[in-house]
């Protein structure tokens, strides 16, 4: 049996601040982030089902990366826990979507966040063969799965 690939693209708006980095990137800022999410699994070869030739339902596909990643970080202010700009006075009394992390909110960390997030809600015979995250339109970082083995 044949393995397949398929890809769903997504964008989302995010916020976030680098704490203690040498650049400009330490200062809230936000970025128009696209997410490109590459699972890979066998057909559904079963007939009579309605997902027959399919290896994910698109619109299943779409609702696990939208549950678990998009409706959690667009519009949202992501931090490090230990940031002092979660100090700021009235920053969480004025804005409802801020995330504090434990991690620095890097495009490396978000990535391995959102993988974090997707994989355990898959069908048990698929996985994530890659994800992109393009955080600018000439800056992305990238995960796959045979790196990681």
């Amino acid at each position: 049996m044949s393995k397949i690939r398929v890809t769903k693209v997504f964008t989302f708006d995010m916020a976030h601040a680098l704490f203690g980095y040498d650049g400009p990137c330490k200062n809230i800022h936000g970025h128009t982030y696209k997410l490109s999410v590459t699972l890979k699994g066998e057909l559904i070869q079963e007939i009579g089902n309605p997902k027959e030739g399919m290896v994910i339902d698109f619109t299943d596909f779409k609702r696990i990366v939208k549950d678990n990643v998009i409706d959690i970080f667009d519009h949202t202010l992501v931090l490090k826990n230990d940031t002092p700009h979660s100090k700021i006075q009235g920053l969480t009394d004025n804005f409802e979507r801020i995330i504090y992390s434990p991690y620095q909110p890097s495009c490396e960390n978000l990535l391995l966040d959102m993988i974090s997030r997707i994989e355990p809600k898959l069908p048990k015979n698929i996985v994530i063969q890659n994800v992109r995250l393009e955080e600018t339109p000439t800056s992305f970082a990238e995960w796959f799965r045979d790196d990681n083995l």
